[in-house]
């Protein structure tokens, strides 16, 4: 299936800024912004303490995983969701989910399986996952809030909420300001740079950026284009795909206890498959933004691959030479049109892992 980029004109206006570009950059709701900045970094949340949101998305790994696992850690030493911790930079700009008929796949929503329909329910999940921050009920989280050092803040900002929803709909409302911030969207990898011609590419970028444009048919998933509303490109279409990706025999959610995972080494990830219940989108995960990629390894929804060159390697050869990857997890709704048999050489395969490389944030000339 040949996506195009259903998005354009219909991203939805989310963003608490204006960021045409660096200079023209104005925060709207400074003191939402920094609340939800303290209430991503708290520790103090979790139970037991010590997992803040921030333990598995961290600023220097474009917002994932800061220890490169495969699949993070909650707060209960031992317990594992089986899922691996995506990048949630530029993650506000998803749209709620709908579903396109012409292309048949889903569009937007949130968590790589695209189980939250909006981006405020998806930042309440975590903090009542038994795989994730461990308090169980959302009453456990706003005691924990009333506790902290900046509740007086959020009262100040929101008013005294009457009951528990409402005030964790304020947490929810702050970290969204947050994560809309330019501090996690900032919009300053070296392409952006290169794309306001600032700077040049190198020979290889270039022929890295030709490629990922043409012979490795990336762009059609990772659009070029820019958002209508925003002017700045996102490199995904927030479509959902099933890659083929095999199964992780790593996975320690293999091995957790009946109560979080019944069926044990029996498990298969359907992706949104199980979420919207159509077995025509089993194995299906939304496509993830680029930006950061080469520092939020490891790679797909089960953490498998480890590096930027056997993702390419992958995607490159996967029909081509079957016996050097084992088979689909989910072999049913497999896209093979649009890899599997690219016809790379091996210097295609680095010249496109090294335009790659120019989608991190905050380069210096």
């Amino acid at each position: 299936m040949n996506k195009k980029c259903f998005l354009i004109g219909y991203i939805v206006s989310i963003m608490l800024c204006s960021c045409t570009d660096d200079s023209e950059y104005v925060p709207v709701i400074n003191n939402k912004i920094a609340i939800g900045k303290l209430i991503f970094f708290d520790k103090s949340l979790s139970n037991p303490i010590g997992q803040a949101c921030a333990s598995c998305h961290a600023p220097e790994t474009g917002f994932s995983d800061p220890l490169h696992r495969d699949i993070s850690e909650g707060a209960v030493s031992g317990t594992f969701s089986s899922i691996n911790s995506p990048n949630i930079a530029y993650n506000i700009f998803s749209p709620e989910r709908i579903y396109n008929a012409k292309d048949e796949t889903y569009i937007g929503g949130f968590f790589l399986n695209g189980r939250s329909l909006s981006l405020k329910e998806q930042l309440i999940h975590p903090f009542i996952s038994a795989v994730e921050m461990n308090n169980g009920n959302i009453a456990n989280v706003v005691s924990k809030i009333k506790n902290s050092s900046y509740f007086s803040e959020i009262e100040k900002e929101y008013g005294l909420g009457k009951t528990d929803k409402e005030l964790m709909s304020y947490v929810a409302d702050a970290l969204a300001a947050f994560e809309t911030s330019k501090e996690v969207n900032s919009f300053t990898s070296k392409f952006d740079y290169f794309s306001k011609q600032l700077i040049k590419f190198s020979d290889t970028e270039k022929k890295g950026l030709a490629i990922f444009q043409g012979k490795g048919k990336c762009a059609q998933c990772h659009v070029l284009e820019p958002d209508a509303r925003m002017g700045k490109i996102l490199f995904t279409d927030f479509s959902y795909d099933n890659i083929g990706v095999p199964r992780n025999e790593k996975n320690p959610f293999y091995n957790q206890s009946k109560a979080i995972n019944p069926a044990g080494a029996n498990f298969i990830d359907l992706g949104i498959g199980t979420v919207v219940s159509q077995t025509k989108h089993n194995g299906k995960f939304r496509v993830p933004t680029l930006r950061n990629i080469a520092v939020s390894a490891p790679y797909f929804h089960n953490g498998l691959f480890k590096t930027l060159k056997e993702v390419i390697h992958f995607y490159n050869i996967r029909d081509v030479n079957p016996s050097e990857f084992a088979a689909p997890e989910v072999l049913e709704n497999v896209n093979r049109d649009e890899l599997g048999d690219l016809k790379m050489t091996a210097d295609e395969e680095k010249q496109l892992e090294t335009f790659l490389g120019t989608l991190t944030d905050h380069y210096r000339k």
